[in-house]
């Protein structure tokens, strides 16, 4: 196989599992660059930030930063804040990205919650290369978030409407990839574990606080049960 004919396969096979994404990326992105629009800010800065940050719920939280006083210390911390689930994303995926080569720097900027779905769970089709797969699936995702802000700086000021309730777009999407996943699983178990998990830290530290232990107590109870869930033929 030529080296073009492999990057053509690979990004075939990778589109498709972005098609979700792209639809709520385009919406999201479009609400955050009218956003920055009304802030004051040119088209420039969603697409630059959307390029260079590409963390969601950090672009919208630095509209008000670069509002407000200088405050790095600040900034920083709610960084660290806002995603330091990704912490966790990261450690779940030292084995999936070994032997990427080079491509592994990108995987490392461009993962985000939604290409972690995808790489961590996609099944990746015979002949296609790995590597290639997972960088195609990144960089799609990234291409369609900086799109929306982009455009959504550039017609902003053009357009007038309600954008309340446009996030729910990214829950659907991923109710609908927990469920593809569920319908692949041969065994529940890590499913189930995960959804219990997550409801005993909602009730424990509440909606704004839940997500950071949740995402701990999955990881730490799925590391301490690995050998029992693999002897039992459950995928981890």
């Amino acid at each position: 196989m030529s080296q073009n004919n492999k990057y053509l396969t690979a990004l075939k096979a990778a589109f498709p599992y972005t098609i979700p994404i792209f639809a709520g990326f385009t919406f999201l992105g479009m609400t955050y660059g009218i956003y920055m629009n009304v802030s004051g800010f040119s088209f420039w800065y969603p697409m630059l930030m959307s390029m260079t940050i590409f963390a969601g719920s950090m672009e919208f939280v630095a509209v008000n930063l670069l509002l407000g006083a200088f405050n790095p210390v600040q900034a920083l911390a709610m960084t660290l804040m806002l995603n330091a689930r990704h912490l966790f994303y990261g450690i779940a995926m030292l084995d999936k990205y070994r032997g990427t080569g080079l491509k592994k720097i990108y995987l490392i900027f461009g993962m985000c919650d939604e290409s972690f779905s995808i790489n961590c769970t996609a099944q990746v089709p015979e002949g296609v290369d790995k590597g290639l797969f997972m960088f195609f699936v990144t960089l799609l995702n990234q291409l369609y978030w900086v799109c929306g802000a982009t455009m959504g700086g550039i017609f902003g000021s053009l357009i007038h409407f309600n954008t309340e309730g446009l996030d729910f777009v990214m829950t659907a999407m991923f109710v609908v990839i927990f469920l593809e996943q569920w319908l692949k699983e041969e065994s529940h178990v890590s499913s189930l574990l995960g959804l219990g998990l997550s409801a005993l830290c909602l009730i424990a530290f509440g909606p704004d606080q839940f997500m950071i232990p949740a995402m701990a107590a999955i990881l730490g109870v799925l590391l301490l049960l690995k050998k029992v869930l693999e002897k039992g033929g459950v995928a981890i």
